[in-house]
Protein backbone atom coordinates (compact mmCIF):
# COMPACT_ATOMS: atom_id res chain seq x y z
CA UNK A 1 0.00 0.00 0.00
CA UNK A 2 1.17 3.33 -0.82
CA UNK A 3 1.60 6.48 1.32
CA UNK A 4 -0.82 8.21 -0.35
CA UNK A 5 -3.61 4.98 0.18
CA UNK A 6 -2.54 4.21 3.96
CA UNK A 7 -2.81 7.76 4.94
CA UNK A 8 -6.71 8.33 4.08
CA UNK A 9 -9.40 5.75 6.14
CA UNK A 10 -11.93 3.90 4.89
CA UNK A 11 -13.75 4.68 7.86
CA UNK A 12 -12.43 8.31 9.53
CA UNK A 13 -12.15 9.09 12.85
CA UNK A 14 -16.29 9.71 13.83
CA UNK A 15 -16.07 12.24 17.25
CA UNK A 16 -13.24 14.41 14.83
CA UNK A 17 -16.21 14.28 11.84
CA UNK A 18 -19.19 14.50 14.51
CA UNK A 19 -18.15 17.66 15.75
CA UNK A 20 -17.27 19.22 11.98
CA UNK A 21 -20.01 21.95 11.17
CA UNK A 22 -21.31 20.52 7.78
CA UNK A 23 -24.29 21.44 5.82
CA UNK A 24 -25.93 17.96 5.53
CA UNK A 25 -29.04 19.33 2.92
CA UNK A 26 -30.09 17.89 0.06
CA UNK A 27 -29.27 19.76 -3.01
CA UNK A 28 -31.26 18.68 -6.06
CA UNK A 29 -29.90 18.85 -9.66
CA UNK A 30 -30.72 21.90 -11.43
CA UNK A 31 -29.18 20.61 -14.45
CA UNK A 32 -31.94 21.51 -17.25
CA UNK A 33 -30.32 20.19 -20.43
CA UNK A 34 -28.38 16.73 -19.58
CA UNK A 35 -26.23 15.36 -21.80
CA UNK A 36 -26.45 11.57 -21.13
CA UNK A 37 -29.18 10.99 -18.70
CA UNK A 38 -32.92 12.11 -19.85
CA UNK A 39 -35.14 14.32 -17.89
CA UNK A 40 -37.02 11.95 -16.46
CA UNK A 41 -33.41 10.22 -15.31
CA UNK A 42 -32.33 13.75 -13.35
CA UNK A 43 -36.03 14.17 -11.85
CA UNK A 44 -36.01 10.72 -10.34
CA UNK A 45 -32.86 11.43 -8.92
CA UNK A 46 -34.00 14.39 -7.79
CA UNK A 47 -36.82 13.06 -6.14
CA UNK A 48 -35.77 9.48 -5.13
CA UNK A 49 -32.08 9.69 -4.54
CA UNK A 50 -30.81 7.84 -7.27
CA UNK A 51 -31.13 6.54 -10.80
CA UNK A 52 -30.41 3.26 -11.84
CA UNK A 53 -29.49 1.05 -14.33
CA UNK A 54 -27.56 3.17 -16.72
CA UNK A 55 -25.21 1.40 -19.30
CA UNK A 56 -21.64 1.80 -19.83
CA UNK A 57 -19.74 -0.90 -20.47
CA UNK A 58 -20.26 -3.64 -23.10
CA UNK A 59 -19.67 -7.41 -22.12
CA UNK A 60 -16.35 -7.45 -23.60
CA UNK A 61 -14.87 -4.30 -21.79
CA UNK A 62 -16.54 -5.34 -18.83
CA UNK A 63 -14.84 -8.49 -19.05
CA UNK A 64 -11.71 -6.93 -19.37
CA UNK A 65 -12.22 -4.96 -16.17
CA UNK A 66 -13.24 -7.79 -14.58
CA UNK A 67 -9.81 -9.60 -15.10
CA UNK A 68 -8.01 -6.83 -14.33
CA UNK A 69 -9.63 -6.92 -10.93
CA UNK A 70 -9.12 -10.55 -10.45
CA UNK A 71 -5.63 -9.68 -10.69
CA UNK A 72 -5.53 -7.10 -8.37
CA UNK A 73 -7.80 -8.98 -5.89
CA UNK A 74 -5.51 -11.68 -5.85
CA UNK A 75 -2.33 -9.62 -5.25
CA UNK A 76 -3.66 -7.45 -2.19
CA UNK A 77 -4.88 -11.19 -0.78
CA UNK A 78 -1.23 -12.13 -1.26
CA UNK A 79 -0.09 -9.25 0.89
CA UNK A 80 -2.64 -9.38 3.62
CA UNK A 81 -5.54 -7.50 2.62
CA UNK A 82 -9.29 -8.51 1.59
CA UNK A 83 -12.11 -8.38 -0.55
CA UNK A 84 -12.72 -4.89 1.38
CA UNK A 85 -9.84 -3.59 1.21
CA UNK A 86 -8.72 -1.81 -2.41
CA UNK A 87 -9.75 1.83 -1.14
CA UNK A 88 -8.97 5.22 -2.40
CA UNK A 89 -7.38 2.85 -5.50
CA UNK A 90 -7.20 5.25 -7.45
CA UNK A 91 -4.45 7.22 -5.67
CA UNK A 92 -2.35 4.05 -6.16
CA UNK A 93 -3.80 2.03 -9.62
CA UNK A 94 -3.52 3.95 -12.80
CA UNK A 95 -6.68 2.03 -14.36
CA UNK A 96 -8.85 2.82 -11.15
CA UNK A 97 -7.79 6.25 -11.95
CA UNK A 98 -8.93 5.87 -15.92
CA UNK A 99 -12.39 4.65 -14.76
CA UNK A 100 -12.60 7.36 -12.17
CA UNK A 101 -12.09 10.30 -15.25
CA UNK A 102 -13.88 7.68 -17.78
CA UNK A 103 -15.46 10.10 -19.97
CA UNK A 104 -19.53 8.40 -20.06
CA UNK A 105 -18.98 7.96 -16.56
CA UNK A 106 -18.12 11.53 -15.64
CA UNK A 107 -20.93 12.49 -18.45
CA UNK A 108 -23.31 11.44 -16.07
CA UNK A 109 -22.49 12.41 -13.28
CA UNK A 110 -22.31 16.04 -14.46
CA UNK A 111 -25.68 15.58 -15.55
CA UNK A 112 -26.55 15.74 -11.60
CA UNK A 113 -23.74 17.82 -10.24
CA UNK A 114 -23.30 20.42 -12.90
CA UNK A 115 -19.96 21.15 -15.09
CA UNK A 116 -17.23 21.26 -12.18
CA UNK A 117 -16.64 18.01 -10.69
CA UNK A 118 -13.76 16.27 -8.96
CA UNK A 119 -13.43 12.73 -8.40
CA UNK A 120 -11.72 11.86 -4.94
CA UNK A 121 -13.21 8.27 -3.89
CA UNK A 122 -13.13 4.75 -5.14
CA UNK A 123 -13.40 1.81 -3.33
CA UNK A 124 -14.04 -2.20 -4.38
CA UNK A 125 -16.95 -3.79 -2.61
CA UNK A 126 -16.11 -7.04 -3.37
CA UNK A 127 -18.79 -10.18 -1.07
CA UNK A 128 -17.33 -13.09 -1.94
CA UNK A 129 -19.91 -16.72 -1.70
CA UNK A 130 -20.93 -16.97 1.48
CA UNK A 131 -18.35 -14.34 2.93
CA UNK A 132 -21.31 -13.74 5.65
CA UNK A 133 -20.59 -9.68 5.44
CA UNK A 134 -22.87 -7.27 5.53
CA UNK A 135 -23.64 -3.45 4.79
CA UNK A 136 -25.95 -1.86 7.71
CA UNK A 137 -28.68 0.59 6.65
CA UNK A 138 -26.62 4.19 6.74
CA UNK A 139 -25.57 7.20 4.86
CA UNK A 140 -22.66 8.00 2.50
CA UNK A 141 -22.10 11.38 3.96
CA UNK A 142 -22.36 10.28 7.69
CA UNK A 143 -18.95 8.99 7.04
CA UNK A 144 -17.42 11.92 4.60
CA UNK A 145 -16.33 14.96 5.72
CA UNK A 146 -17.42 17.17 3.20
CA UNK A 147 -19.69 20.28 2.84
CA UNK A 148 -22.02 21.51 1.61
CA UNK A 149 -23.41 17.63 0.89
CA UNK A 150 -23.27 18.05 -3.26
CA UNK A 151 -21.77 14.61 -3.62
CA UNK A 152 -22.86 11.48 -5.11
CA UNK A 153 -21.34 7.66 -5.72
CA UNK A 154 -21.44 5.47 -8.62
CA UNK A 155 -21.62 1.96 -8.60
CA UNK A 156 -20.25 -0.34 -11.09
CA UNK A 157 -21.44 -3.63 -11.84
CA UNK A 158 -17.94 -5.26 -12.39
CA UNK A 159 -20.09 -8.70 -11.64
CA UNK A 160 -24.08 -9.20 -11.94
CA UNK A 161 -25.43 -7.76 -8.68
CA UNK A 162 -29.01 -9.39 -8.17
CA UNK A 163 -31.18 -9.93 -5.02
CA UNK A 164 -29.76 -13.60 -4.67
CA UNK A 165 -25.98 -12.38 -4.17
CA UNK A 166 -26.89 -9.29 -2.05
CA UNK A 167 -27.18 -6.46 -4.28
CA UNK A 168 -27.25 -2.71 -3.24
CA UNK A 169 -30.68 -1.67 -1.88
CA UNK A 170 -32.12 1.75 -1.38
CA UNK A 171 -34.49 3.66 0.72
CA UNK A 172 -36.15 5.64 -1.94
CA UNK A 173 -36.67 9.43 -0.86
CA UNK A 174 -34.85 9.42 2.29
CA UNK A 175 -32.22 12.01 0.93
CA UNK A 176 -34.80 14.42 1.90
CA UNK A 177 -34.83 13.98 5.68
CA UNK A 178 -31.33 15.44 6.37
CA UNK A 179 -28.48 13.87 8.45
CA UNK A 180 -29.93 10.51 10.67
CA UNK A 181 -29.06 9.50 13.51
CA UNK A 182 -27.30 5.96 14.23
CA UNK A 183 -25.94 3.96 16.30
CA UNK A 184 -22.31 1.83 16.23
CA UNK A 185 -22.75 -1.59 14.63
CA UNK A 186 -22.46 -4.00 17.12
CA UNK A 187 -20.50 -7.42 16.44
CA UNK A 188 -23.68 -9.34 15.56
CA UNK A 189 -24.13 -7.89 12.43
CA UNK A 190 -20.77 -8.53 10.61
CA UNK A 191 -21.43 -5.08 8.99
CA UNK A 192 -18.44 -4.22 6.96
CA UNK A 193 -18.68 -0.61 8.22
CA UNK A 194 -19.31 0.69 11.73
CA UNK A 195 -22.62 2.82 11.67
CA UNK A 196 -25.99 1.53 11.95
CA UNK A 197 -29.62 3.46 11.13
CA UNK A 198 -32.39 1.53 12.72
CA UNK A 199 -35.68 1.03 11.55
CA UNK A 200 -35.06 2.39 7.77
CA UNK A 201 -38.35 1.83 5.89
CA UNK A 202 -40.20 4.86 8.13
CA UNK A 203 -38.34 6.95 5.56
CA UNK A 204 -39.29 4.97 2.69
CA UNK A 205 -39.59 2.39 0.04
CA UNK A 206 -36.53 -0.61 -0.45
CA UNK A 207 -35.79 -0.36 -3.93
CA UNK A 208 -33.26 -2.72 -5.26
CA UNK A 209 -30.11 -1.68 -7.03
CA UNK A 210 -29.79 -5.08 -9.24
CA UNK A 211 -27.39 -4.13 -11.87
CA UNK A 212 -25.86 -6.48 -14.65
CA UNK A 213 -21.92 -6.33 -15.27
CA UNK A 214 -21.01 -3.40 -16.85
CA UNK A 215 -23.65 -0.94 -15.50
CA UNK A 216 -23.79 1.81 -13.16
CA UNK A 217 -26.05 3.90 -10.56
CA UNK A 218 -26.11 6.61 -9.05
CA UNK A 219 -27.15 7.21 -5.37
CA UNK A 220 -26.81 10.93 -3.71
CA UNK A 221 -24.96 10.69 -0.56
CA UNK A 222 -27.84 11.19 1.59
CA UNK A 223 -29.73 8.26 0.39
CA UNK A 224 -30.06 5.65 3.19
CA UNK A 225 -28.28 1.99 1.43
CA UNK A 226 -26.75 -0.92 2.39
CA UNK A 227 -26.66 -4.88 1.29
CA UNK A 228 -27.57 -7.97 2.77
CA UNK A 229 -24.73 -10.88 3.63
CA UNK A 230 -23.58 -12.93 0.08
CA UNK A 231 -25.13 -16.34 1.02
CA UNK A 232 -25.14 -17.37 -3.01
CA UNK A 233 -22.37 -18.94 -4.78
CA UNK A 234 -21.82 -16.28 -6.78
CA UNK A 235 -19.40 -13.48 -6.29
CA UNK A 236 -20.87 -9.76 -5.95
CA UNK A 237 -18.24 -6.92 -7.09
CA UNK A 238 -18.82 -3.57 -7.32
CA UNK A 239 -16.30 -0.35 -7.52
CA UNK A 240 -17.35 2.79 -5.90
CA UNK A 241 -16.64 6.11 -7.71
CA UNK A 242 -17.27 8.94 -5.59
CA UNK A 243 -18.07 12.55 -6.79
CA UNK A 244 -18.32 15.61 -5.35
CA UNK A 245 -19.23 19.80 -6.51
CA UNK A 246 -16.12 21.88 -6.76
CA UNK A 247 -17.47 24.02 -5.02
CA UNK A 248 -17.32 21.29 -1.84
CA UNK A 249 -14.73 21.75 1.07
CA UNK A 250 -13.26 18.65 1.98
CA UNK A 251 -11.41 18.65 6.03
CA UNK A 252 -9.17 16.13 7.44
CA UNK A 253 -7.23 16.92 4.36
CA UNK A 254 -9.28 14.40 1.95
CA UNK A 255 -9.20 17.59 -0.54
CA UNK A 256 -5.54 15.95 -1.21
CA UNK A 257 -7.69 12.91 -3.04
CA UNK A 258 -9.01 14.76 -5.24
CA UNK A 259 -9.37 15.17 -9.25
CA UNK A 260 -10.53 17.63 -11.54
CA UNK A 261 -12.47 14.91 -13.75
CA UNK A 262 -14.66 17.94 -15.78
CA UNK A 263 -14.49 21.78 -15.55
CA UNK A 264 -12.47 24.09 -13.35
CA UNK A 265 -11.99 24.03 -9.71
CA UNK A 266 -11.68 27.94 -9.65
CA UNK A 267 -10.74 27.95 -5.60
CA UNK A 268 -7.93 25.51 -6.36
CA UNK A 269 -9.03 23.36 -3.23
CA UNK A 270 -8.60 19.91 -4.41
CA UNK A 271 -5.00 18.43 -5.52
CA UNK A 272 -5.90 17.51 -8.32
CA UNK A 273 -3.73 14.33 -8.59
CA UNK A 274 -2.10 12.89 -11.02
CA UNK A 275 -2.31 9.19 -13.10
CA UNK A 276 -0.37 6.44 -11.35
CA UNK A 277 2.30 5.12 -12.88
CA UNK A 278 1.02 1.27 -11.30
CA UNK A 279 -0.39 -0.94 -14.37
Amino acid sequence: MSDATRKFKMIPDQEELDQMERDLSFYPSKVTSPKILSNEQVEHFNREGYVRPIPIFDDAEIKDIRSYFDELLNRVIAEGGDSYSISSAHLKYGRVYDLLKHPKIVACVTDILGENVVGWGSHFFCKMPHDGKAVAWHQDASYWPLSPSKALTVWLAIDDADIENACMKFVSGSHHVGHLTYRPSDSGEHNVLNQTVEDPEQYGAVAYDELKAGQISLHSDLLLHGSEANNSDRRRCGLTLRYAACDVHAAMNWNEKGVLVNGQDASGHWANRERPQND
